[in-house]
């Protein structure tokens, strides 16, 4: 009788002891969960001061006239050097105009980190024997111009439009840009301004997508913007063959951090975008940052049409932009040496 009293005491003290510990873990256990369903029901409460937000509206707004008026006052202090300038033989207009849009960089805050070397500023001029160079670019945005004209001495071939532009129009002139209208009946007289700018020793900028893109892409090359590289017909020309340097351009950090897709049309303008909202609109952003590869030349007596060589120069640039937008430039080549502006 004792036996089976002392049995059932110690089995009902065992019981008890794990009926505790489990009770006890299991309210453990809906404790946190009622914290975790605090934290998550909390988290959708949160609401942010409205002072914030209109602070911020205000800055970028302030930012985007402080940028827009300083432009404006440089581009004033700068058209009657250029005017004097082109009045003069040398190259002070040349080298003005880089440094004019290298200013305007600085101004609207992109910076540029480019690798490779610019050939109109080799140091071995010797192994170009007195050759013009055809800058070959891929074209983005209007931004293309002055990150470009920042850094190569040459003179941009624009559409036509272009110059129907208030003050875009006299800031062309100034910069000596040769407009293209792409018809036929203007095509030989179009040729021969080029043809003469050439002759004197000029380089050109050329953009032979035709248009402007997100991007994200590279469009197809028209194989008529290589004709001052490979003429219709031998003897043809009356100036040295140019040649062919490459340039990818990517822009890939927008504020400090990387561009996305939804960031894009922040910073290229294509499409029927107009001009001076999407001025408007990049002005209130801090910063930009350009990546500029300029290639290893190509020579047009290697090849035997314009059709080969615009297509060889797509393959470099689309291989180079590709390369830029994965933010690893170190594969392109072992040449490059990189520099910051």
């Amino acid at each position: 009788m004792k036996k089976s009293i002392q049995g059932r005491f110690i089995s009902n003290k065992i019981y008890n002891f794990f009926n505790t510990d489990a009770q006890n873990t299991q309210s453990k256990i809906f404790s946190k969960k009622r914290q975790f369903n605090k934290i998550n029901l909390s988290l959708d409460i949160i609401d942010y001061p409205p002072l914030f937000p209109k602070l911020s509206f205000l800055f970028r707004k302030i930012r985007a006239i402080r940028k827009i008026a300083s432009i404006l006052a440089w581009t004033i202090m700068a058209m009657p050097v250029q005017i004097v300038l082109l009045k003069l033989p040398g190259k002070g207009k040349k080298t003005f105009v880089c440094f004019f849009w290298r200013n305007v960089c600085r101004l609207l805050g992109v910076k540029l980190t480019f690798y490779g070397t610019i050939l109109s500023t080799c140091s071995q001029q010797s192994t170009l024997q007195n050759r013009p160079v055809l800058y070959v670019v891929n074209h983005t945005s209007w931004l293309d111009i002055p990150t470009i004209g920042g850094l190569a001495t040459g003179c941009f071939v624009a559409k036509e439009e272009v110059g129907t532009w208030p003050l875009i129009s006299i800031l062309c002139k100034l910069g000596r840009v040769i407009f293209v209208s792409r018809q036929k009946k203007s095509t030989a007289k179009e040729h021969l301004i080029m043809t003469q700018r050439l002759q004197n020793g000029d380089s050109l900028i050329l953009f032979p997508e035709g248009t402007s893109s997100n991007g994200s892409h590279l469009l197809p090359f028209m194989s008529s913007f290589f004709v001052l590289a490979k003429p219709l017909k031998k003897n043809m020309s009356t100036y040295p063959t140019p040649i062919i340097q490459p340039i990818s351009i990517v822009y890939d950090r927008l504020g400090m951090l990387p561009v996305n897709r939804l960031q894009r049309p922040v910073c290229s303008w294509y499409g029927d975008m107009e001009l001076a909202p999407h001025l408007w609109e990049f002005c209130q952003w801090s910063d930009l940052h350009a990546s500029i590869v300029f290639h290893d030349p190509l020579y047009p007596e290697h090849f035997t049409n314009r059709k080969e060589l615009a297509q060889k120069t797509w393959e470099v640039i689309a291989h180079g932009t590709s390369t830029l937008r994965q933010r690893r430039p170190d594969k392109l080549t072992e040449k490059l040496t990189k520099n910051i502006h």
